[in-house]
């Protein structure tokens, strides 16, 4: 017992160290967008704020007058902008994924398998590798600099494909089969009783998609030319080539950037964690 419960205290030091060291950077992050402008570069570097301000967030999304014109870094724009492509992009996403990973476990037809290790070989191919082709393409297209441009790429989600596939192949054959011979049609026996079953699969895999496309950087930056399409992450971008140094504003930014979707995640952890050890599926 007493060996046991070493290991435990040990297991439980360890998990506590690593998830300080995790949650370290995002408070500093925190603690320096309420600093005062230049505090976080001097030296000793200052782990609490001399004095707490809001000014730079106060800088950051507040319009304001400079020279008599107005001026803004655009970051609630590009805030609404990058909700409306999240929410597209996961919406879009699920409605192709779930019933593709119920048809690639679920449905019998000739060259399944073959399908099967075409995605799992696509799967490892790096996304970059088809952005100046697939660029290309939607520029002969006229997709370029439009939001559809932006979404259609993530919509050939592979992984959720793929991570759909699993979790059903949890669901006994005898209760798809049973629906069947009920006279169930495949629509009614996907939504009346595999959806159900995998809802916790479904949010997991819909904040897979939402995150996805909410940190997605590189290509709304090839793809969105207007800087009034910026999603948050472009925008911030943009921030940071004029402001680099100036640490504060940086950070503000970022705490503008990550909390969302850190509220989102903490909100839904029952259903994401339930999900990810595939729980959601009662054999």
């Amino acid at each position: 017992m007493a060996v046991k419960r070493r290991r435990a205290i040990v297991a439980n030091v360890a998990v506590v160290a690593l998830g300080v060291l995790t949650l370290a950077p995002l408070a500093y992050m925190v603690v320096v967008s309420f600093m005062p402008r230049g505090e976080s570069t001097m030296l000793p570097i200052p782990l609490w704020p001399s004095r707490w301000t809001l000014e730079n967030y106060h800088e950051l999304l507040v319009r304001r007058q400079i020279d008599g014109a107005w001026f803004d870094y655009r970051i609630l724009p590009a805030l609404r902008n990058s909700i409306g492509v999240a929410a597209l992009s996961t919406l879009l996403g699920l409605l192709l994924t779930v019933p593709a990973g119920y048809a690639m476990a679920k449905l019998r037809f000739r060259g399944r398998e073959r399908v099967l290790k075409l995605l799992i070989a696509a799967l490892v191919v790096p996304g970059q590798v088809a952005m100046l082709p697939l660029f290309l393409i939607f520029r002969q297209l006229g997709l370029v600099n439009s939001y559809a441009g932006v979404i259609l790429p993530g919509l050939a989600a592979i992984f959720g494909v793929l991570f759909v596939r699993q979790a059903m192949l949890a669901i006994p054959d005898d209760l798809i089969d049973a629906a069947r011979m009920d006279g169930a049609g495949e629509g009614r026996i996907f939504i009346g009783i595999v959806l159900p079953l995998l809802t916790p699969v479904v949010i997991t895999l819909a904040l897979f998609l939402f995150l996805g496309s909410w940190n997605d950087f590189l290509w709304p930056l090839i793809v969105l030319a207007d800087q009034h399409r910026y999603t948050l992450p472009v925008a911030v971008a943009a921030i940071a080539r004029e402001h680099a140094a100036d640490g504060e504003l940086m950070m503000a930014a970022s705490v503008v950037t990550t909390m969302p979707v850190l509220l989102l995640l903490l909100a839904l952890q029952r259903f994401y964690l339930t999900g990810l050890l595939g729980g959601g599926v009662k054999g």
